[in-house]
C-alpha cells in the first residue's frame, strides 16, 4: 500500500513538472521528512530532478496511473485556501495597514525574524473577531514583527492590545505609529526568559504568539501567554508549522496545552504566509539547511503556517514559571532546517 506523502506527490505531478519548493508545499512532512522521502523517490526511480524542477519518471508515471492520481484542484482561488477574504468594508482599515507595514524594519537573523503578508495578518484579525476575540476584548501580543498589533487596532474594536517584544526597534516602530494613529497599543521591551510583569499576570482575555518550534520554545511561550490570562473563556491564538515541527511534536504540544487547562477550537491549516523576497528570508537563506540540501534556487513562498486558536476550560496553568535559562535547544532541533543557523 502507498502512503500518504507518495500519493500527495503522485497527484502534485501527474499536473506536470513543479519546481521542487512547490512541491514541498503541496505536501505535509516536515522538512527533514520530506527530505528524506523525496530522496528516496528518486532512489526509486519515480522522479527524477533538473535544475530544481521535479518530474514523473514512465515508472512514476505507470504508478500514478494505478491509485488513479487525477489532475484535479480544490482550492478557493479567492481566499487560497484559507476560507476568508478582507471584505468591503475593511479597505480602510486594510489600506492603513499595509501604508504602515511598509515602512517596518528589516527582519534580522539574531531573533529568527521573518513575518508574513499583510493580507494574512489581517486575516488573523478576521479570526479573533469572528470568534469574539477581537471587540473589547484586552490582547497580549509575544513578539510582533507581523505588527498583528497595529493591524488589530486599527479596527478601533480591541479596548487596548499589549506588545511585549524583544527587538527594540519594533518596540519604537509600534508605539510611534500607535502615536501617530491614535491606537490603543502600548509596545515594551521584553524577553522572554524573563516573567511578565506583575501588572500583566491574569489581566488579558487573549493572548497571540509565534513561538520558535522546538519543544522547549513553544513551552515557553506558551506559558508566558497562559500565564497573562483572566481565567476560564479566554483565549490564546499561535502559529505552528508542519515544516519544523512533525506530527510528533505537534503531539507533543497538544499534550502541553491540554495539561495547561486548554482545549484545541480552531486549526487553520496554512492560514499565514511568510513572503520568499528581498527583505524576508531571502537575504538569509544560504544560512538554512532545507536550501543547502535541496541545492535549488527558490522563486516559491513555502514557508507557511497553521493557525491554532486554544480556550482555557479551567484555571490556567503555565508549565514554565520565573526565569529561563535560554540553550541552543530553545532555537534549535534536529527538524529546525529553515532556521539560519
Amino acid at each position: 500500500m502507498l502512503d500518504r506523502f507518495t500519493i500527495q506527490v503522485l497527484q502534485k505531478l501527474s499536473k506536470g513538472s513543479t519546481s521542487v519548493w512547490e512541491l514541498l508545499d503541496s505536501q505535509d512532512l516536515s522538512l527533514r521528512e520530506f527530505y528524506l522521502r523525496f530522496s528516496e523517490m528518486i532512489e526509486g526511480g519515480l522522479i527524477s530532478v533538473d535544475g530544481g524542477i521535479v518530474s514523473l519518471t514512465d515508472k512514476g508515471r505507470d504508478l500514478a496511473k494505478e491509485i488513479p492520481a487525477i489532475p484535479l484542484t480544490f482550492t478557493c482561488r479567492r481566499c487560497q485556501g484559507q476560507g476568508y477574504i478582507i471584505p468591503e468594508n475593511f479597505e480602510k482599515v486594510a489600506k492603513a495597514f499595509y501604508d504602515i507595514a511598509e515602512d517596518r524594519p528589516l527582519p534580522i537573523e539574531e531573533y529568527d525574524q521573518g513575518y508574513m503578508r499583510p493580507e494574512d495578518v489581517l486575516k488573523r484579525v478576521a479570526l479573533l473577531y469572528e470568534r469574539g476575540d477581537l471587540a473589547s476584548r484586552d490582547i497580549l501580543v509575544i513578539g510582533d514583527d507581523d505588527l498583528f498589533s497595529i493591524a488589530a487596532s486599527l479596527t478601533r474594536l480591541p479596548s487596548k492590545v499589549v506588545v511585549l517584544e524583544v527587538d527594540k526597534r519594533l518596540v519604537k516602530f509600534i508605539n510611534k505609529n500607535a502615536k501617530e494613529n491614535n491606537l490603543c497599543v502600548e509596545a515594551r521591551s521584553y524577553d522572554v526568559r524573563e516573567p511578565i510583569d506583575k501588572e500583566f499576570e491574569q489581566s488579558f482575555d487573549v493572548f497571540l504568539c509565534d513561538p520558535v518550534e522546538t519543544l522547549e520554545g513553544i513551552k515557553l511561550f506558551l506559558s508566558r501567554g497562559v500565564s497573562s490570562l483572566r481565567g476560564i473563556g479566554s483565549a490564546g491564538y499561535f502559529g505552528l508549522t508542519t515544516l519544523e515541527a512533525s506530527l510528533k511534536k505537534w503531539y507533543e504540544i497538544q499534550r502541553m496545552l491540554l495539561d495547561m487547562g486548554f482545549v484545541i477550537t480552531d486549526i487553520k491549516r496554512k492560514y499565514s504566509e511568510y513572503p520568499w523576497e528581498d527583505n524576508n528570508f531571502k537575504r538569509y537563506q544560504e544560512k538554512l539547511p532545507i536550501m543547502r540540501y535541496l541545492k535549488s534556487e527558490c522563486n516559491y513562498s513555502w514557508y507557511k503556517s497553521a493557525f491554532y486558536r486554544i480556550e482555557c476550560i479551567k484555571e490556567p496553568k503555565p508549565l514554565v514559571t520565573g526565569e529561563q535559562k535560554i540553550g541552543d535547544k530553545f532555537y534549535l532541533d534536529d527538524e529546525s532546517w529553515a532556521t539560519p543557523m
